[in-house]
């Protein structure tokens, strides 16, 4: 960055006043609180991490400096829940991503699928997508979710939401969009699976090799000490 588009140190004492103001007003929202959920405690949660997130690139740009901390931003959480307390209706929200991994065992179940209907129609299962089609049109979601594999598929990202409300919708209601509607303040819960959690878990893993590997270092440059005696008292 040049230094003319460099933040001045006033931008970057302010980005700090604004920082010490949003704790001030996260901690006064705290001590208010009404309940777990209370909205002014999460409206004081984002504007302390926006604040945070500022001061941080500030600091960083002016100084090549950055905080000892880090903020998690309102996209990595969902907002406190304001859906009804008995809710007489719930929508589950599912998205399943796959790669299409072996094209040609997919086309294969495709054509035996084909076949076994017994249409003489054209055909759908020289193309992926139409086999695509085809497979998804036999089986349920949660059976090709366990069987993947078997159709060439690799499994990627998947979330499930479950969200609340105080009756069901109209028949054809949301078929146009299913996912536009969605509330986040309602989802009573959602579960993520994702490559990216395996790869934490890795690092985790990998640091405790690391240990352990320190200490069979330790252990291998003491084996000449004398062992102790059993008797000794």
């Amino acid at each position: 960055m040049s230094d003319a588009a460099q933040p001045t140190a006033a931008e970057v004492r302010a980005a700090a006043e604004a920082v010490k103001t949003a704790l001030d007003r996260h901690l006064a929202a705290v001590e208010r609180r009404s309940g777990g959920d209370d909205p002014a405690v999460y409206e004081a949660f984002n504007q302390l991490a926006a604040a945070a997130e500022a001061y941080d690139e500030l600091l960083y740009d002016r100084y090549d400096e950055v905080t000892p901390f880090e903020i998690p931003g309102a996209e990595d959480a969902l907002p406190p829940y304001t859906g009804p307390e008995e809710p007489s209706a719930v929508s589950v929200l599912i998205r399943r991503d796959y790669a299409v991994a072996e094209p040609q065992r997919l086309l294969a179940h495709a054509q035996r699928i084909e076949a076994a209907d017994g249409d003489d129609g054209p055909s759908a299962s020289g193309t992926v997508h139409g086999a695509l089609g085809l497979l998804f049109g036999e089986f349920e979601p949660d059976e090709i979710a366990s069987r993947h594999k078997e159709f060439g598929l690799e499994e990627g990202d998947s979330t499930l939401w479950v969200t609340a409300a105080d009756e069901p919708a109209e028949p054809g209601e949301w078929l146009e969009a299913p996912f536009e509607q969605v509330d986040p303040q309602q989802v009573v819960c959602r579960f993520d699976v994702s490559a990216v959690f395996d790869d934490m878990d890795d690092d985790t893993e990998d640091d405790g090799d690391d240990i352990e590997d320190e200490l069979d270092t330790d252990l291998d440059e003491d084996e000449d000490l004398e062992p102790l005696d059993a008797d000794r008292r």
